[in-house]
């Protein structure tokens, strides 16, 4: 079976992009986990559901479509605010828990490596993964990312809202009850603040290929 690559960090960081690396140089399976509370968040303003309807939210995950993670819709205000509400849930991280351990399984039975990324996946998802990676950056660092981000997608905001933003989102998930941001006791921490994309690649790569598997 593939062994698991667990990459967790905060917003912004990087996660998504060092995961989509590190799968084509391993032409690795990689499920974006973050993505799909953002996916479920969407799918949620889009249908109008109300937050507190825990029912129908649950509903929506069985719509949930791997091929629409990479959708520029994911990227706003509205989705971080719905996407952060419902990742607080506890019967939404329950279904969800299910639908991400199955995907090694699915999707790894060929491979060598199969990756998954979150902020949560070294701690709850997956305890035993054979590479736990915990990504940082400084807040203001990552603002400038995300602002960049939602300007390539064609969204324009100033970066003392993303920056915000960010902050709010770090504090709930950090303090929140279920499932809360954190390294993973055995992870290796990767502080990505000083250090471009391409650097923190291959100090990635090094840590794949040198470290012993538990």
């Amino acid at each position: 079976m593939a062994k698991i690559i667990a990459i967790d960090g905060p917003a912004s960081v990087g996660k998504s992009t060092l995961a989509k690396q590190i799968s084509k140089k391993f032409k690795a399976p990689v499920l974006y986990s973050g993505k799909l509370y953002r996916v479920l968040a969407l799918e949620i303003i889009k249908r109008k559901i109300k937050i507190n309807n825990t029912k129908e939210i649950l509903k929506c995950i069985t719509y949930i479509d791997l091929d629409n993670l990479g959708s520029a819709e994911l990227y706003s205000s509205e989705v971080d605010k719905v996407s952060s509400i419902i990742s607080a849930k506890k019967e939404v991280r329950n279904k969800l828990l299910a639908f991400q351990r199955s995907f090694p399984k699915k999707y790894g039975h060929d491979k060598k490596f199969v990756i998954i990324e979150g902020r949560d996946i070294g701690t709850i998802i997956f305890p035993k993964a054979n590479f736990k990676i915990f990504l940082w950056a400084a807040a203001e660092v990552r603002a400038k990312r995300r602002q960049e981000q939602l300007r390539k997608n064609g969204k324009k905001t100033s970066y003392s809202k993303v920056f915000n933003e960010i902050n709010v989102r770090d504090r709930k998930d950090m303090t929140r009850k279920i499932a809360p941001l954190l390294p993973a006791a055995n992870s290796v921490l990767l502080d990505t603040t000083y250090i471009d994309i391409e650097q923190a690649f291959n100090a990635l790569i090094k840590i794949i290929l040198k470290t012993k598997t538990i």
